[in-house]
């Protein structure tokens, strides 16, 4: 299960209700191409792509056993988390409509804090663009829901996810257990970035 970033930032009541209404009203179109909000049509094709242990291995927060009607029951409460601004399953479809990659952002507006997991179909990895794809993604985050920081977490043992989150530039903050569905702890590297730390790297790396 998601857990807030361990710093702890306070929002007042008109930045909290912006970030719920950014989530609430969020186009993902705007993040790529054949970005689309997870809707209970997308059950079986989303359940497809996680069927590989290549793409589900090292995600913690998935609802285990990885069945349809489970995938559906998860669309459903990712859908719920989104109406109350607070969180957004994102699918990218290929060509024929099949799921090549998710997204799921986790929201707490009232800490203006974020975080994202996910991952991508096993033919679509190591394509050599994962590090752009990231920080684009990484800056969507911070300008479309307006938050002022986000924490990362990744399994000790994925190196590929490692590498990309040391490329972006977020620090290390040591390690956290993240809890999965059946209450069993997976042992994460964690680590936090702010909204003004990447806005000026951004600015560093343009000049």
């Amino acid at each position: 299960m998601s857990a807030p970033p361990k710093t702890v930032l306070v929002a007042d009541a008109a930045e909290a209700a912006r970030i719920r209404e950014a989530v609430r009203g969020v186009d993902v179109a705007t993040l790529g191409d054949n970005r689309v909000i997870a809707a209970p049509q997308h059950a079986e094709t989303l359940t497809r792509l996680l069927a590989d242990p290549a793409v589900s291995g090292p995600i913690y927060d998935l609802p285990w056993p990885l069945t349809c009607e489970r995938i559906g029951c998860w669309i459903e409460t990712c859908e719920a988390e989104r109406r109350a601004g607070e969180g957004v399953l994102a699918l990218t479809l290929d060509d024929a409509g099949e799921a090549a990659g998710y997204l799921k952002f986790t929201v707490w507006p009232e800490r203006s804090s974020a975080e994202v997991g996910g991952a991508v179909r096993a033919d679509r990895q190591n394509s050599g663009n994962s590090a752009v794809g990231a920080a684009r993604m990484f800056n969507w985050i911070f300008e479309t829901f307006g938050v002022r920081l986000m924490g990362l977490t990744a399994d000790t043992n994925n190196v590929r996810s490692i590498r990309m989150i040391d490329r972006a530039g977020f620090a290390r903050a040591g390690e956290r257990d993240c809890i999965r569905p059946d209450g069993s702890a997976r042992r994460s590297i964690y680590w936090e970035m702010d909204r003004d730390a990447w806005r000026r790297r951004r600015t560093d790396a343009r000049t």
